[in-house]
């Protein structure tokens, strides 16, 4: 089996035998596999084999390059800052300053200190093993997922849902989302796609195309090889062939569409072609939202809004709903919130619900929207913020925010029928916005908050190859949002029993690893001022993620110097960055509930130093949980809620609790599962 599946099939707990047994063994395995690593297997144990230790050590992470203090924390400590800044100049005149690259570079001032054996209490982590053909087919039900979701892929479920298609689909099933069957057309060149796309979808075609093979981002520049140019062309005669080609859509992007039809040298091949191309290059031809605007500056703000609903669908209509509310009276927004659309789909209502219900910033708004993958940022500016009319007084946000949880009640009711949800589920958020994170072990949707027990350490790590120098860093943030840096810049000052830095490595190119050990209830007392701590990656050295290898996670220690530093077995989160950015953000705390919480944010950027950068958009994903969880989503669906799981249709869980054979068991990384939920599939 390919080792993308593996991958895949092990975030989901799932280890797969591939045919091979060593029943001598077997007890010794599960023996080794429970001390290394802290691994139960649950179910499939008869398929256990002694290469599934390599396996487990492969991808906790076994044997992990050495830091910059060899026997970090508490050797760090033993030095004064004089040391520790010497080391560092040091370090950074022989790699730097000399260009010695070569080798990982250590401390000249570390003395040896003798690390106790590891003997902490660390949680089991329990796994299944399924036969090749089982996994097979559990894959199949992950691709089939996905396919049916209208959110955009991260880059790590593309490639599976890519993989799979070539390996093993002769007719690709039905894509709902865009942005997916777009990049499925891009890469297999199978025009049928072209099918499920309309006309203007073919401007997202070109920027796709012109993004990943030609590194431009700029469609008003194109410089498309030959066989890209015959390619396009097949896709619109394709197009225009179908008689379903609706050119009004086109007109708001026909400057756009002009250069493109020039660069192609595109020549029509019937008369529905020549209609188009005529009307691109003619003047008038008004798009729909010139029209909407039209009636908005006419102050018909009703009609504006049926216009948007019946030209470009509900979902169009929402997106401007502050728009348009701003511009109505009191008694105007009455009667249009009592009309509110009926053909809202769960995913845009649960969307609204965290836009009006979530925290409202006081001070300048901030735009998130991903593009290729990566999340980018506006804040808005004094000048935009003193200009802006689409504000909604906070009356007006609550009203708009109890009709929007009324109708999700009222659509998700009784979609389920007995159910059994774990109260710790209230913990998760839904996984919304998921397309920028990337895969590995423990991974779970941005804004869930998992409380950390009382006396354990979090020790964050970051580890690569194939780039020189990676830096972890950690800020400080106040609820008012000032900021306290703790990184390769600072913390020869700041080496404490609070935090202590294992040392900023320079020359990792064949190995490289960084560590922050954090010891909360003395961070707290120390650092009493700030509610959050927020941990970052980001590639010094100029390279995007995805042009090295790099993994970052937690681990929870009992104490700071027993075993190795990296202990697979108290690793909570291991997890691969291969975003196409120097910039990830990992995941926070909040320490004033004793919470981490998940983050997992690949923000566009090329910035080298972590400290340069604005981290005020992160705190809206500190509040997901209290808008909307997965207790309360499968709450809402819930027909009955039950008591005792093995009375259930559907157990909600993150543990391992007995169930009827039958029931359907969704847990807190089966995003595949959820999001079907969430976008009204049967």
């Amino acid at each position: 089996m390919k080792e993308i599946y593996k991958d895949y099939l092990f975030e989901k707990h799932i280890l797969v035998s591939e045919g091979m047994t060593e029943e001598k063994h077997v007890f010794e395995t599960l023996f080794a596999m429970a001390h290394f690593f802290g691994v139960k297997i649950t179910k499939g144990r008869e398929l256990v084999h002694c290469g599934m230790v390599k396996e487990l050590s492969k991808r906790f992470g076994e044997n992990v390059p050495e830091p910059f203090y060899r026997e970090f924390p508490q050797s760090v400590r033993n030095l004064s800052a004089e040391e520790l800044l010497f080391d560092q100049l040091i370090h950074y005149f022989n790699t730097y300053g000399l260009g010695n690259f070569d080798e990982p570079g250590h401390s000249v001032f570390e003395k040896d200190f003798e690390r106790a054996a590891f003997q902490e209490d660390t949680e089991v982590q329990e796994f299944v093993i399924q036969t090749e053909e089982e996994a097979e087919e559990t894959v199949r039900v992950i691709v089939n997922g996905l396919l049916s979701g209208s959110r955009p892929l991260s880059e790590r479920q593309y490639t599976l849902v890519l993989t799979f298609i070539r390996d093993h689909l002769e007719n690709i099933p039905d894509i709902v989302s865009k942005n997916t069957c777009v990049r499925l057309l891009i890469d297999t060149k199978n025009l049928s796609l072209a099918d499920r796309l309309n006309l203007s979808d073919v401007m997202k075609i070109v920027d796709e195309l012109n993004y990943r093979y030609y590194h431009n981002d700029n469609l008003k520049k194109l410089n498309f090889k030959n066989q890209d140019r015959k390619f396009l062309t097949a896709l619109l005669d394709r197009m225009f062939g179908s008689g379903r080609c609706d050119i009004s859509t086109c007109y708001e992007k026909k400057q756009l569409w002009n250069g493109f039809l020039h660069h192609i040298h595109y020549q029509p091949k019937n008369e529905e072609a020549e209609i188009f191309v005529h009307a691109m290059r003619t003047k008038g031809n008004e798009s729909v939202y010139s029209e909407f605007e039209q009636l908005m500056k006419e102050n018909r703000y009703r009609e504006a809004a049926e216009l948007l609903q019946k030209k470009k669908g509900t979902s169009a209509l929402l997106r401007n709903i502050d728009y348009i509310l701003s511009r109505m009276n009191r008694e105007e927004v009455q009667t249009f919130l009592s009309e509110f659309p009926e053909d809202c789909s769960t995913l845009i209502l649960l969307q609204l619900l965290f836009r009006y219900e979530g925290e409202q910033r006081k001070d300048g708004r901030i735009f998130k929207f991903t593009q290729h993958n990566l999340m980018k940022v506006h804040c808005e500016t004094l000048e935009e913020s003193e200009r802006c009319q689409s504000r909604l007084t906070e009356e007006v946000v609550k009203e708009v925010g109890k009709i929007i949880r009324s109708k999700l009640t009222e659509k998700l009711r009784n979609r389920l029928g007995k159910v059994y949800i774990e109260p710790s589920m209230k913990n998760y958020a839904l996984p919304l916005a998921e397309n920028t994170s990337q895969g590995g072990f423990g991974v779970l949707s941005k804004g869930s908050r998992i409380p950390i027990d009382e006396g354990k350490k979090l020790r964050a790590f970051t580890y690569w190859e194939k780039v020189n120098d990676i830096d972890l860093s950690v800020f400080a943030l106040t609820e008012d949002g000032d900021r306290r840096e703790f990184s390769w810049r600072t913390m020869s000052k700041h080496q404490s029993g609070a935090i202590t830095y294992s040392g900023d490595e320079t020359s990792g190119y064949l190995g490289g690893s960084e560590y922050f050990d954090i010891n909360l209830p003395e961070f707290k007392a120390r650092y009493s001022e700030y509610r959050y701590l927020i941990f970052c990656d980001n590639v010094y050295f100029g390279k995007n993620f995805n042009e090295c290898f790099c993994k970052a996670g937690y681990m929870l220690r009992d104490w700071d110097d027993s075993g190795q530093v990296y202990e697979p077995k108290t690793v909570k989160s291991s997890y691969l960055v291969n975003c196409e950015s120097t910039f990830a953000y990992l995941f926070g705390i909040d320490l004033f509930t004793n919470e981490l919480i998940w983050l997992n944010v690949a923000k566009n950027s090329k910035s080298r130093v972590a400290g340069d950068t604005n981290l005020s958009f992160l705190t809206d994903y500190f509040h997901l949980t209290d808008v909307m969880n997965m207790y309360d989503f499968f709450s809402m669906m819930a027909e009955k809620i039950v008591d005792d799981p093995m009375e259930a249709d559907v157990v909600v869980t993150d543990c391992e609790i007995e169930s009827v054979e039958e029931a359907e068991i969704i847990r807190e990384y089966d995003f595949e599962k959820i999001r079907v939920l969430m976008e009204d599939v049967k």
